[in-house]
């Protein structure tokens, strides 16, 4: 099963300063030792498990921990960019991080950062009457909204100035976009009355036989063997689904109203997103706006499942165990239902800079941006303060080579930067679909790949199994956080390439991620073709690395 997948077990002396290709002795994993049976709890932390020790593509976090045993460790800042966030969980509250130059709800910014009482970070999308904006536009919306009066007026590209075309050209894949999307809710409504159509139907029949409609999926099914209408035979067996999944006419009414809120919200031109916060969303000086409550109050839990695989409290038998709890997390809120604004991720980057953050997670993306310029300097800003920024590579089974995704460094073709990793998503099979089937991928803009598949993370109401990059991101970014907490000389740049150099190389064909609504493509690929990298990232394997470069700069 596993014989053609290589494994890096052992690592060789190198200059620190010029982390190289090929300074690891690979060995086969057929002479793996596998696992009996795993129990359901170490299936649940799957993600931790060791391929040569268990046969799962995970990090090798436990062996890790053996790796690191009789170290010292120093506590550091891992910023969660992301929604709101439960600061009160039992697993979490320990790890939240204090601003203690800033007095608790005293109305006055006392450490003069323009946030007032920002004690554990800022809500972004937050409102100056506490509450916050559950849903925001789609950025091709934004892009629409903001260029419609300039450039409405032109037929084509050849009527605008020269000076606009670049606008111009970004307004036009706007409206594909947004059209394209637009006929998707719409084709859902049309899918969902069918649905309902058929119901009927279905309850119609059933009906004449069971005046009282006193029936069940199992008396149904016996009725379809009394039937010979073809047609009846089919609804009754449709009937016998709906049933099964609960699904009837309340059903399909609150997604057909749930799809037409959206088209009233996120793809609505008029819908003012910002209207409670009240700044505007073209200035990146409007500020402040926002306020300090980082729980929120209307229970996303899309930053607490980012937030616990990063650093829940490790062996305490509550929730799940954490990557690294020995950091202080700090949640800077950003993300609602919909797009991010490129104004709130660019000052949270910046504010998480300003606060002494190590290690920012920014588990998001966006296929459009109307200011990158903004995000793009944010990144500089944070590479010239020495601090890492892991990023989700998004979920549309799409090459990132040929199709945006932001946050991105890479502009004009060249990698900007040297502390940002961009990350996909692993499954626990070492097989064609190691790679998990929507995760997106690029040779040269997607990184490394991580575990991000049915993980076990925690919600505010108990733990919850999820599946997606930003999962994946968030395991990198507990990874880097332990190199820093252990081996704190190294620089963010140094990080990210130990991260790249150290990670598993699996030496199979997989298949590719394939766009919704799309077929996948039966041919196979080299796993190594997806990633810059061409890895799983691994921790023990990093830390070994680690200690080598660490070592040379003592």
């Amino acid at each position: 099963m596993l014989q053609t997948i290589k494994f890096l077990v052992l690592l060789l002396l190198y200059s620190y300063s010029a982390i190289s290709q090929n300074q690891f002795q690979f060995v086969p994993v057929k002479n793996a030792v596998s696992k009996q049976k795993l129990t359901n709890k170490e299936w649940a932390e799957w993600q931790h498990k060791d391929i040569i020790d268990d046969s799962i593509p995970g990090i090798s976090l436990d062996k890790a921990y053996q790796f690191l045993k009789t170290k010292k460790h120093s506590s550091i800042i891992v910023a969660v960019i992301d929604s709101e966030i439960d600061i009160n969980h039992d697993d979490l509250k320990n790890q939240i991080w204090i601003n203690k130059d800033e007095i608790p709800n005293n109305g006055i910014d006392d450490d003069n950062n323009g946030y007032i009482d920002d004690i554990h970070g800022w809500n972004y999308v937050g409102t100056n009457k506490g509450d916050n904006v559950p849903y925001t536009s789609y950025e091709y919306v934004r892009i629409l909204r903001k260029y419609k009066p300039l450039f409405d007026k032109y037929n084509s590209i050849s009527d605008v100035p020269k000076k606009d075309i670049e606008n111009f050209k970004l307004y036009q894949k706007a409206y594909l976009a947004y059209n394209f999307e637009v006929e998707k809710r719409k084709s859902e409504i049309a899918r969902f009355k069918r649905i309902e159509r058929r119901f009927l139907k279905g309850k119609s029949i059933a009906k004449k036989y069971f005046p009282k409609e006193n029936y069940a999926s199992s008396t149904l099914d016996s009725l379809k063997l009394t039937i010979s209408d073809v047609d009846e035979k089919e609804s009754i067996s449709k009937l016998v689904y709906y049933i099964k999944y609960n699904i009837d006419e309340k059903w399909v009414d609150s997604r057909v109203n749930f799809e037409k809120f959206k088209i009233n919200t996120l793809l609505n031109f008029d819908y003012n997103d910002r209207l409670l916060t009240n700044d505007d969303i073209h200035n990146l000086n409007d500020f402040p706006y926002g306020n300090n409550n980082v729980q929120g109050i209307y229970g996303i839990n899309h930053a607490t499942q980012i937030a616990s695989l990063i650093a829940a409290t490790r062996n305490n038998n509550i929730g799940i165990n954490g990557i690294n709890d020995n950091v202080q997390l700090m949640p800077l809120s950003i993300a609602v239902v919909g797009n991010e604004f490129d104004k709130d991720i660019t000052l949270a980057i910046r504010y998480a800079v300003d606060n002494g953050a190590k290690v920012i997670n920014m588990s998001l993306g966006k296929t459009f941006s109307m200011y990158p310029e903004w995000v793009n300097e944010a990144i500089k800003y944070a590479e010239d303060h020495d601090v890492l920024i892991v990023t989700s590579s998004g979920n549309n089974g799409l090459n990132i080579d040929k199709n945006n995704d932001f946050p991105t460094d890479n502009i004009n073709g060249i990698e900007s930067v040297r502390n940002f990793i961009k990350v996909g998503n692993t499954s626990q099979n070492i097989d064609s679909t190691l790679v998990f089937s929507n995760s997106n991928y690029g040779k040269k803009n997607v990184d490394i790949f991580a575990p991000g598949t049915r993980i076990t993370s925690l919600s505010r109401s108990g733990k919850v199994k999820d599946t997606g990059t930003s999962l994946s991101c968030a395991v990198v970014s507990g990874i880097a956080s332990l190199l820093f907490s252990y081996y704190p000389n190294l620089s963010a740049s140094e990080v990210k390439q130990i991260i790249m150099e150290s990670g598993v190389s699996y030496d199979i064909d997989v298949l590719k991620p394939y766009a919704r609504g799309e077929k996948q493509d039966p041919n196979k690929v080299p796993f190594s073709s997806l990633s810059k990298s061409g890895k799983i990232v691994n921790a023990y394997n990093a830390l070994l690395l680690a200690e080598e470069v660490s070592k040379k700069k003592k």
